[in-house]
């Protein structure tokens, strides 16, 4: 019997966006807030200047060391066995899709005629959180029933964990308490979970299913089988 903490050794995709988040962090560290201007997801700037690379540097960029090694955790941990699964091509357009998928979402959060959407507006968003929780999100599809420990202490199976996570990120995101992108995170959810399941036709598969499945049933009842002999001619049996 042998034991290994955590997935094993880094895959390619994952190994390469680790170094490109710390080195961005450093490159932060150096330029100080110009940069989060720069290069973070401002809303105001996206809509009003065109700024349209910022929802993709705002991924590289974090807002202190513990921001950045929870993400890079979660990376690893998550991600590794992602991309043995998918491959490294599938694995990097997936998690770029979510994440801009999230960037996309938060701005169109931020343009809402609400409090909250007018304090996202001219706010700038950093962090992989929004890639992150589409991940998760994966993780939950292809591994329903594997634990996740909550707050390291509680055992949840991965379809529990997110919805809990989903529900938490919801209720949050209405106050929009602790300067938390939780639009972000939410968008990472939704993109994700509609990305993986378009080839299965997406969310309302299952409700159609079982319409048509009670459809079937209730029309089986309006014909009667009579099961007749094997004898030949029109006496033989009805049908």
């Amino acid at each position: 019997m042998t034991y290994s903490f955590g997935p094993g050794r880094l895959t390619p995709a994952v190994k390469a966006l680790i170094w490109a988040n710390v080195a961005m962090f450093v490159l932060q560290a150096i330029g100080g807030a110009r940069l989060t201007i720069l290069l973070g997801l401002t809303p105001a700037a996206v809509v009003e200047q065109w700024w349209i690379w910022q929802p993709v540097t705002y991924m590289f960029l974090h807002g202190g060391v513990g921001h950045l090694l929870f993400n890079m955790l979660a990376l690893w941990m998550f991600g590794v066995e992602l991309e043995r699964t998918w491959g490294t091509i599938f694995f990097t357009r997936y998690y770029f899709v979510t994440g801009v998928g999230a960037a996309v979402i938060t701005v169109a959060v931020a343009l809402l005629p609400f409090a909250f959407a007018d304090q996202m507006y001219f706010i700038p968003t950093v962090g992989a959180s929004g890639a992150i929780y589409g991940l998760l999100v994966a993780y939950a599809l292809y591994y329903p029933d594997r634990p996740i420990y909550m707050y390291l202490l509680f055992p949840v199976p991965a379809k529990y964990f997110v919805l809990i996570l989903g529900a938490i990120n919801f209720l949050m995101s209405i106050g929009n308490r602790g300067g938390v992108a939780y639009a972000a995170h939410l968008g990472g959810l939704v993109v994700g979970y509609l990305y993986l399941t378009r080839g299965r036709g997406g969310p309302l598969a299952d409700l159609k299913y079982r319409y048509l499945r009670w459809r079937m049933s209730r029309m089986r009842r309006r014909f009667g089988v009579h099961h007749g002999g094997r004898g030949g001619g029109w006496g033989g049996g009805v049908h």
